[in-house]
C-alpha cells in the first residue's frame, strides 16, 4: 500500500510516497481503508519535531481519518467489517490503510460525506473543549476569535453562536471574513499580516475593542498567537477567558500586568493530553457534536481536496495560513 511518510526532520518538502507492506491489526484495533484524511496545524508541527509528541520515524502524518473498516483485531467488539469510521490517533493517517485503536473510532453519522467526517473530531472536539471546559461559554458571551476562517476558526465561529455568544471574527482579509460572516459572525476585524509596529499594534487592539463592545471580550480564542496576541488581550473583559489554542504565527510573549488589571485568566487548551485523560467526557462532548451536525448547526467546511502524493501541499498550505476552512486528502 501506498503511505506518505517522514523519515529526518523537516518540512512538507521532505515528506515521501512510500509502498509499504500493509499492517495487521492487533488486540484492541482495527484496520481502517482511509478514505479521507483532514490536515491539521500539529501536522506542520510534528514533522519538524516541533510538536509535544516525537513519533518514532518513519511514520505517516494525519491525525485524523474517515475511512471503512477492513479487518478487525482481537477484543474489538462494537465495529465490524464493512463498518463506515472516524477517528483521531495523532498520527498515522496519510495511508492508504491504517491501524485505528478501537476506543479512537466513532461511526460515521448517517449522510456525512468522508471528507466532513474527516473534518470533525480534532477542530470541532478543540473548539468545545476549549469553549466549555477552558472558557466556561454561556449564552450573551462575546467572542473573540483569531483567525476565523480556519478549520478551528470556523469551529469556534459556529460553535459559538450555537451557545448564544456574540461572535468577532479576526481575520487576515476581507474573502476570508466573508467566510466567517457566512458562519455566522457577527463582526469581523481584518489584522495586517504584515510585522506590526507598536503604533500598529494599538491600532488592532482598538479595532478589537470597538468590535467586542464596551465591555470587551469574555473569551479570545486565540489560534493564531504571535502579534495579534497582546491587542486581543488588551480587549478583554473584566474576568475574561484567553484561550491558547495555537501559535502559527508564533509563541506570544504577554505582559502579564494586564492580567491583574483586567482580572483575566490566560489558559491553556490542549485537547490531545484532554482525550487520554478524560476519555468519557471526550466520548460525550463528540456525541454532543453529532447532534449539532444532525440539527445543522456545524458543517466543517471542506475548501480543498488533496490527493495522497500531494499531501505535503496540503500541509505547506496551512503551514503558510492559506487555507480557508478544512483541506483533505482523500485516497482514490
Amino acid at each position: 500500500m501506498k503511505a506518505i511518510q517522514t523519515h529526518s526532520v523537516g518540512g512538507p518538502e521532505t515528506l515521501t510516497l512510500d509502498e509499504i507492506d500493509t499492517p495487521v491489526p492487533g488486540a484492541g484495533e482495527v484496520l481502517v481503508e482511509v478514505k479521507a484524511c483532514a490536515i491539521n496545524y500539529p501536522d506542520t508541527l510534528m514533522i519538524r519535531d516541533l510538536y509535544q509528541f516525537k513519533p518514532e520515524r518513519p511514520y505517516s502524518p494525519g491525525g485524523e481519518i474517515a475511512g471503512i473498516v477492513e479487518a478487525i483485531g482481537e477484543g474489538v467488539e462494537d465495529y465490524k467489517v464493512g463498518d463506515k469510521v472516524m477517528a483521531g490517533m495523532g498520527n498515522g493517517g496519510l495511508r492508504e490503510k491504517a491501524i485505528v485503536p478501537a476506543n479512537r473510532m466513532f461511526p460515521v453519522p448517517d449522510g456525512v460525506p468522508f471528507e466532513k467526517a474527516a473534518s470533525l473530531l480534532m477542530t470541532y472536539g478543540t473548539t468545545i473543549h476549549g469553549l466549555k471546559d477552558r472558557g466556561h461559554i454561556k449564552a450573551g458571551d462575546v467572542v473573540l476569535v483569531l483567525g476565523a476562517a480556519g478549520g478551528v476558526g470556523l469551529s469556534a465561529v459556529e460553535l459559538a453562536k450555537a451557545y448564544g455568544a456574540r461572535v468577532v471574527a479576526a481575520v487576515s482579509s476581507a474573502a476570508k471574513g466573508e467566510v466567517a460572516r457566512k458562519a455566522g459572525a457577527d463582526e469581523v476585524v481584518i489584522y495586517p499580516r504584515d510585522e506590526m509596529d507598536k503604533a500598529a499594534s494599538k491600532e488592532l487592539a482598538a479595532a478589537f475593542k470597538a468590535a467586542c463592545g464596551p465591555t470587551g471580550a469574555n473569551i479570545v480564542y486565540d489560534i493564531v498567537g504571535g502579534q495579534y496576541s497582546e491587542p486581543a488581550l488588551r480587549s478583554i473583559a473584566w474576568e475574561g477567558r484567553f484561550l491558547v489554542v495555537g501559535f502559527p504565527a508564533g509563541i506570544a510573549k504577554m505582559p502579564l500586568n494586564l492580567t491583574l488589571l483586567k482580572s483575566c485568566d490566560i489558559c491553556g487548551v490542549f485537547w490531545g493530553a484532554f482525550t487520554a485523560r478524560e476519555p468519557a467526557k471526550f466520548v460525550a462532548q463528540v456525541t454532543e457534536l453529532f447532534e449539532m451536525m444532525k440539527d445543522g448547526k456545524i458543517d466543517p467546511l471542506v475548501s480543498e481536496t488533496f490527493p495522497l502524493e500531494r499531501a505535503g501541499d496540503a500541509i505547506a498550505k496551512l503551514e503558510n495560513r492559506e487555507a480557508v476552512g478544512k483541506l483533505v486528502v482523500t485516497m482514490n
